[in-house]
């Protein structure tokens, strides 16, 4: 089994895969002060709850933007796992041509996605990430990353909701029942975030099929909030919830 790591600015998500096929995943919280010992303790004994011994790893492949801590999730993959990881960056495999001014600087999950967008769902296409940040990202009908833009996640512009204004309270990110059930400032908050990001999606995306001249643009959602602006609108065709972890487990087979 493969164990494919992605790791964000918020989560770490570590899924133990059998193909295309998740066993099982856990996350962890993204935090720099971590030393290889605590990220590999936590890892075993995350994948024995799971009744999955670390024998049964066969190989480990990680993406990652997060610079400052890799040295110790890598050497804790090495002590404990018995595992050199495979790590996408500049010369693995990808099968993706990347069609920007610098294609080193393009993260790694940004490629991941389009990998896993491409190869299961065709292009040209878009694969949208609601984390930490948002990002679209654009693979033509060749195969080519031809870009993407960068926008602030729903939680960053709802922490600045209520850390910037101070009458405004926390609050839960959510649905509501209808663009006018504004009837108090929790409700009227939830109701302001995810229409505006509903618009902000449908926007890009229209304007991106009329830049690129077609209406057959595949786009594909994930991230822990896609869900819930895929049910907001139609021009989602698809929410994957796995896309990122199964975009490593495809690279990792390009690079056996």
């Amino acid at each position: 089994m493969l164990l494919a790591i992605d790791i964000g600015n918020t989560n770490i998500v570590i899924g133990v895969m059998k193909g295309l096929d998740l066993i099982t995943s856990f996350r962890l919280t993204t935090q720099t002060p971590r030393t290889s010992d605590e990220y590999g303790i936590m890892m075993v004994e995350m994948l024995r709850e799971k009744k999955i011994h670390i024998n049964d790893i066969t190989a480990v492949i990680m993406s990652s933007v997060v610079p400052d801590i890799m040295y110790s999730v890598n050497n804790s993959i090495k002590k404990y796992l018995h595992h050199k990881p495979l790590i996408v960056g500049p010369g693995v495999k990808t099968g993706l041509a990347v069609k920007t001014d610098n294609p080193r600087e393009v993260g790694a999950d940004r490629i991941v996605n389009c990998v896993a967008a491409y190869e299961m769902y065709g292009g040209p296409c878009m694969a949208i990430d609601f984390g930490t940040s948002t990002t679209y990202d654009i693979v033509n009908a060749k195969g080519e990353f031809i870009g993407g833009l960068i926008t602030p996640g729903i939680r960053i512009c709802a922490d600045a909701l209520w850390q910037r204004a101070a009458q405004l309270p926390h609050m839960e990110i959510k649905s509501t029942k209808g663009i006018l059930d504004c009837k108090n400032t929790v409700t009227s908050m939830q109701s302001g975030l995810i229409y505006g990001y509903i618009g902000q999606v449908e926007y890009i995306v229209n304007k991106t099929k009329e830049a690129m001249g077609c209406d057959n643009l595949k786009v594909i959602a994930t991230g822990g909030l896609a869900k819930v602006i895929q049910d907001g609108t139609d021009v989602i065709q698809k929410y994957d919830g796995l896309l990122t972890l199964k975009g490593l487990a495809l690279i990792y087979e390009k690079n056996r």
